[in-house]
């Protein structure tokens, strides 16, 4: 019996999901160009690249195109699109060295989570399911929270980005006196604030067990 057919290189590079994760990248490109010229264009074309992320991975799951490749364009995306943001955010907001901070965790984590995974033979960063933590099985098992908490995140920085109103603002004050504007932007706030939290606790989670992983790998191959 003659084995299936393998695909050509063309054809992963033009599956679905993968053409997404370009739309994504132009729309990216398109945003930053003009963020500072347009603050609501590029708020709209941040999101709905954010959104497009969703997309992809039910595209790919929809048709079989399912690829590393688009794993990993899609991880590059995210990650790029998120630390060009902190950069932005850094520069308008003092102190800036938080949002450098986050920038750092967020690529340190997912570097090593991505590198440990294809150490140990996983197919997916996302394969979880023997960690310690049960946050880290939750947010990695359930797409609901894991969404609401990715949500927050992406949509924290954006609103921050648009209540900054001159190049050194002061987070804390900024913050505050949103909050205190209207009970709405209060509840809003503090739900942004909760599963931004959680996202930056599960990165730290994230980043110490991949690290862990790594060190088990050397410490097995010098058996």
């Amino acid at each position: 019996m003659a084995g299936k057919s393998r695909p050509k290189p063309l054809n992963v590079y033009l599956y679905i999901p993968n053409i997404i994760g370009y739309l994504r990248i132009l729309m990216n490109c398109v945003a930053f160009a003009v963020c500072f010229v347009d603050k609501k264009l590029f708020s709209v074309l941040y999101f709905v690249s954010f959104v497009c992320d969703a997309l992809d991975g039910w595209f790919a799951r929809k048709f079989n195109q399912a690829s590393t490749f688009g794993a990993v364009l899609d991880m590059v995306t995210d990650r790029v699109s998120t630390a060009c943001l902190l950069v932005i955010l850094s520069q308008v907001y003092r102190p800036g060295l938080v949002f450098l901070s986050l920038l750092a965790l967020d690529i340190s984590s997912h570097w090593l989570q991505m590198y440990s995974t294809f150490l140990v033979g996983k197919t997916s960063h996302k394969d979880v399911k023997d960690s310690s933590s049960w946050l880290f099985r939750l947010y990695y098992g359930n797409r609901m929270f894991m969404g609401y908490c990715c949500v927050s995140c992406e949509v924290l920085y954006i609103t921050l980005f648009l209540l900054a109103r001159k190049e050194t603002e002061s987070l804390v004050d900024v913050l505050v006196n949103a909050a205190t504007t209207s009970w709405i932007y209060l509840v809003l706030l503090a739900l942004l604030l909760f599963g931004w939290a959680i996202k930056q606790f599960v990165n730290v989670i994230q980043m110490k067990t991949a690290a862990d992983a790594c060190v088990l790998y050397d410490m097995n191959k010098k058996q």
